[in-house]
């Protein structure tokens, strides 16, 4: 409630912004207490009379619920911090987006605590309306008011897909509360799950809205958007899964190719972006890809007997969900700070900024190596769990032609790191390091220490789950048994942990010692410059772009995501200014689904022209249809 109240003071004006960050940083504090509550104990039911035919207000709070509304509260509460000095109150639109980001936290924990999918279907439109106007926030820009009605086509296809699955969970069950799912029902409802939760999850092919929307959106939103929106695509999935008693094998293996496609291929699409918050958009949808991977392994691995595999599997893609929205909300605040100071979103425009901006820049090298798997953080844990369901597949594999395929888990997990890690050299290296490469970033300053402190619970959180991972272990295991209640407990992930965590803190032992002994080293070291090359003072032109330092690995994917480039194509002996221009357009969104929208509006522009007003034409019309009946019954 108090995050749904918080952003009316705001609408008063400056003084009312700061009772706005109050309200929410508290209701956040209460709601992770009531998450651990959640967690720790059993599930708390609320049921009140509701006059909506077929609703009831019934809320169930189990430790699955608990789970994914614990990150919601904790970035509604680094959101609100961050806000008041990112979007100040006096900037355009800043009344608005306190408003509408507070009831939108308050309709995800609402989606979340739902056990009536009448109420779960209200919230779901509750998020939707209000993460449209929070995209919509610079409506001034076209490309803002683009990504804002993609988002809103988008959301209305997968409640058209809900509606269908309520339906026919309703016809199954003969209840509108979520309630067992019997074997000959789950085939339709999970097919239509798929396509909801997959368009509100971002999981290619359904993820045409997300790239544009979190890039439009402010970078605190864009943390919320990426860090839990999309989460809930996930939640809803696990939701219905474990309330099936029995998973198709076509549904599972399309699960896991979907995973794979969208964990490779959405990284391959974040190397071509010349965008910050576009290639941390599409980082979005490989993690998205990472998780359902994992849900894959596990469906797949149950069918096939092998239920230590699936263990792994689900214990690996729910602990990601954690970690991506801590890593990922780090890396949307920390790049948010960048496009604050040097007022662009082009990686190619900015430079330099790790000397004036020390504190973003160690914030987002965390957040790149957190989110690369690289230890001692927290994206190494829950990938270190998918790794070992995948080697377990391999070890204990089902000669069955669907169970081989989790076979492909581990090549997958494995080129989605070394291609993140390539995407985020190229991102960090463009950003932060060399010289600036305009007047706006060689003039960025290290951004207000309140946007500091919001980043600062993100890093002791990824850091937390990376060093002592051990810890989350058994309140893993009460997640894991109540998203799939059919497999055989207890199951110990602590101690599975426990190599990871030796493992975290024997790198960050090495990792200390180093820093130390760099320290120590140059202490007292005359500094001067390096060769030159007899270049006396090297222009920020003769740098990498970040377009050329991934060419290679692009162009390797060019079959899937070919560039469109402008170049001039000749040159006169003496030639004047000349321009190159290369961007990597959405295959799915820009090659399939805008074109057939133009179709389909030339379709509508013909309509207009036969229905013009005039009787004489609609006559006509009349005398030609009853020819061509007259002629057609005389056949």
């Amino acid at each position: 409630m108090l995050c749904a109240i918080s952003g009316f003071p705001a609408l008063a004006g400056r003084r009312g912004s700061a009772v706005t960050a109050a309200l929410i940083v508290t209701g956040a504090l209460a709601g992770l207490a009531g998450c651990a509550l959640g967690l720790a104990g059993p599930p708390t039911v609320v049921l009140l009379p509701w006059q909506i035919p077929g609703g009831a207000f019934h809320l169930r709070v189990d430790a699955l619920a608990a789970f994914f509304a614990a990150p919601v509260f904790l970035l509604a509460g680094v959101g609100g911090i961050y806000a008041e000095r990112y979007w100040p109150i006096s900037r355009g639109g800043a009344r608005p987006v306190r408003l509408f980001f507070g009831i939108m936290v308050s309709a995800l924990v609402l989606m979340i605590a739902a056990a009536n999918t009448i109420l779960f279907i209200a919230a779901w439109e509750m998020v939707a309306l209000t993460a449209f106007f929070l995209v919509a926030t610079e409506h001034d820009q076209p490309e803002a008011r683009r990504a804002a009605w993609i988002y809103l086509a988008s959301s209305h296809v997968a409640t058209l897909a809900l509606f269908g699955a309520v339906v026919l969970m309703h016809a199954a069950t003969g209840t509108w509360d979520f309630a067992r799912i019997p074997a000959g029902a789950a085939s339709a409802i999970l097919w239509l799950a798929l396509i909801a939760f997959g368009f509100k999850a971002g999981l290619m092919p359904f993820h045409i809205w997300l790239p544009g929307a979190h890039a439009a959106a402010p970078s605190h939103v864009s943390a919320v958007l990426s860090g839990v929106v999309i989460k809930m695509g996930i939640y809803g999935l696990v939701r219905v899964l474990s309330l099936t008693e029995v998973v198709p094998p076509s549904f599972s293996i399309t699960l896991l190719v979907a995973g794979i496609a969208s964990s490779v291929l959405g990284v391959a699409f974040a190397l071509a972006q010349h965008d910050l918050k576009r290639l941390l958009a599409y980082h979005s949808i490989e993690n998205i890809g990472i998780i359902v991977t994992g849900l894959g392994i596990a469906l797949v691995a149950q069918r096939y007997g092998m239920t230590g595999v699936a263990a792994l599997g689900f214990a690996g893609a729910l602990l990601h969900v954690w970690n991506h929205g801590l890593f990922k909300a780090l890396l949307f605040l920390s790049g948010g700070a960048a496009v604050h100071e040097t007022h662009t979103r082009e990686i190619d425009r900015m430079g330099g900024l790790a000397r004036t901006m020390p504190a973003t820049a160690v914030a987002f090298v965390i957040g790149a190596a957190a989110i690369v798997g690289l230890p001692p953080l927290n994206g190494f844990v829950s990938e270190w769990l998918l790794y070992l369901a995948g080697f377990g597949s391999i070890t204990r594999s089902n000669p069955a032609a669907p169970a081989l395929l989790l076979m492909l888990v581990v090549p997958a997990l494995a080129l989605t790191g070394a291609l993140a890690l390539a995407c985020f050299v190229k991102a960090f290296g463009a950003v932060f390091l060399g010289s600036p490469r305009t007047p706006q970033a060689a003039a960025a300053s290290e951004v207000p220490r309140s946007m500091l402190l919001a980043m600062a619970p993100l890093i002791a959180g990824c850091a937390a789950i990376g060093l002592f991972p051990a810890a989350v272990g058994p309140l893993l295991g009460r997640v894991v048994r109540v998203a799939e209640p059919h497999l055989p407990y207890p199951v110990n992930f602590a101690d599975l942990l426990l190599p990871v965590q030796f493992a975290s803190i024997a790198v960050a032992v090495i990792c200390a010692a180093a820093v130390l002994l760099l320290v120590a080293v140059t202490r007292g070291a005359r500094r001067t410059v390096t060769w030159d090359c007899g270049y006396d003072k090297p222009s920020a032109r003769m740098q990498y772009t970040s377009s050329s330092f991934a060419r290679g690995l692009v162009s390797f994917f060019a079959w899937i995501l070919p560039p469109v480039v402008h170049a001039p194509h000749e040159f006169s002996l003496f030639p004047s200014g000349a321009a190159f221009e290369s961007h990597v357009p959405d295959t799915v969104l820009d090659r399939a689904v805008l074109p057939v929208v133009r179709g389909g509006r030339r379709l509508l522009g013909f309509a207009r022209f036969i229905q013009s007003g005039r009787v004489q034409l609609y006559l006509l019309y009349i005398g030609a249809t009853l020819i061509a009946l007259l002629a057609w019954s005389a056949r």
